[in-house]
């Protein structure tokens, strides 16, 4: 695989990931938010299951650490009414 970009097409990636979305996210798979760890790389692939061929964006672990932990720390609140 070439190197992951942002915006690269999720069906670009590797077929071996795994793609992995919240418990919290509805039975009917419309509201996911969808990530996978891209194999032998620090990155995490971010992508909308609605669209799962659609685009893909690329973060690295310590990008993904910091908005998990922001949004554990209440710092997001402020988005959602």
């Amino acid at each position: 695989m070439n190197e992951a970009r942002n915006g690269i097409p999720a069906g670009d990636l590797p077929p071996s990931i795994t793609w992995q979305k919240s418990s919290r996210s509805g039975p009917n798979g419309g509201n996911c938010v969808e990530l996978a760890a891209l194999p032998g790389r620090q990155e995490i692939a971010v992508r909308n299951s609605r669209d799962p061929e659609g685009p893909a964006l690329v973060y690295t672990i310590a990008e993904i650490e910091a908005l998990i932990e922001g949004a554990k720390d209440g710092e997001f609140d402020n988005l959602i009414a």
